[in-house]
């Protein structure tokens, strides 16, 4: 049963993060912004310059007072002990950002945009370090944990990428409707007309593994190997798109939130339940066949959904509206998703213990 956070907004909620010290923060559309302690009551509210909708919220990893915010094309950088005017902003894309994120040295933020690029910022200079590039509008990206210079993305393009700051090209690409029309399933013709638009990534906590949700209603989960990566698993989620994935801490545990209203647990490691260093481990005994056959434009063989025809939620829950958001949290002791959707609450959920 969900408990409603309101009192926060007054327009619907587009994002949420969750501090290292529990502290919720949530952006709304006409830049509001809300701070909410750990029993769902605000406890800070600001309206940002311009009134441009809040798109995503990240809380810095090493310095939890840190709050980075995207509002239209501009970040402002904001100290949550003391709510006020932004100590510092950044304008260094050219249309509304989509996603946000922060690596966990805090030396870098990428922004993700409107215009499919991505801008990196040099924390430490507070300049542009890299601009790396989809085709079409860039809705999600996220750097690997433990790997401050690695980050993938995805976009409206349909194209999943994996980058290093170092180079300015992608190390590697993948064309998820090239992948889905090579599989040759019953399913491929519906593609021309609901194409994989990739909408959400999360990198799991080990940082060699990814899900992607896309506007298929379709999970796709990745395994980075080196320079390339490898989907190692798939299947339909939601009746309609994916709007948010989400790992879970410390386990192959993955959260989705559709556009059909629901949220669903899934348990990805190989064996469908008993929590394992990295799931899939089949994938070793593969990798030899899997590096002879693929090519090197990204294109896959065929995924292993076909292995796993049993995939199964942990847990379903009919939230009723479309998903914006995803987090978690662990709050007074227990473990909550929260929800942002087309209303002005923020929804939160208990979880099972893994």
């Amino acid at each position: 049963m969900a408990v409603k956070w309101n009192g926060g907004h007054s327009s619907s909620v587009l994002c949420l993060n969750v501090s290292a010290e529990g502290l919720v923060a949530s952006g709304a559309e006409r830049g509001e912004l809300a701070l909410w302690d750990g029993g769902g009551s605000p406890v800070a509210q600001l309206r940002l310059p311009q009134a441009e909708d809040v798109t995503s919220v990240v809380f810095s990893a090493r310095r939890p007072s840190t709050l980075y915010t995207s509002h239209g094309e501009t970040i402002s950088v904001l100290d949550v002990r003391s709510l006020q005017e932004p100590l510092q902003r950044f304008h260094v894309n050219e249309e509304e950002i989509n996603c946000l994120s922060v690596n966990h040295a805090d030396s870098f933020l990428a922004a993700a945009d409107d215009s499919g690029a991505i801008k990196v910022v040099d924390l430490e200079s507070k300049k542009v370090s890299r601009s790396l590039r989809h085709s079409n509008i860039c809705s999600s990206v996220a750097f690997r944990p433990q790997r401050p210079q690695s980050l993938v993305s995805c976009g409206l393009d349909m194209q999943v990428m994996l980058w290093n700051l170092q180079k300015a090209r992608p190390l590697w690409t993948v064309n998820l409707q090239e992948c889905d029309m090579e599989e040759e399933s019953p399913q491929s013709a519906g593609q021309i007309f609901n194409p994989p638009l990739a909408h959400s990534l999360s990198v799991a906590s080990c940082g060699n593994v990814f899900g992607c949700g896309a506007q298929d209603g379709k999970v796709r989960i990745f395994r980075v190997t080196g320079a390339r990566f490898e989907r190692e698993l798939e299947f339909q989620a939601h009746s309609l798109g994916v709007s948010q994935v989400l790992f879970m801490p410390e386990a192959y545990w993955l959260l989705s939130g559709g556009n059909d209203g629901k949220v669903l647990l899934w348990d990805v490691s190989s064996n469908g339940g008993k929590q394992q260093k990295s799931p899939a481990k089949s994938l070793h005994r593969r990798k030899a066949q899997a590096a002879a056959s693929s090519r090197k434009d990204g294109k896959l063989n065929k995924a292993a959904s076909d292995e796993h025809p049993g995939v199964v939620p942990k847990l379903s829950i009919e939230h009723g509206e479309k998903v914006n958001w995803l987090s978690y949290a662990e709050l007074k002791g227990s473990r909550r998703v929260l929800v942002a959707d087309q209303t002005s609450s923020v929804s939160a959920y208990p979880l099972p213990e893994p």
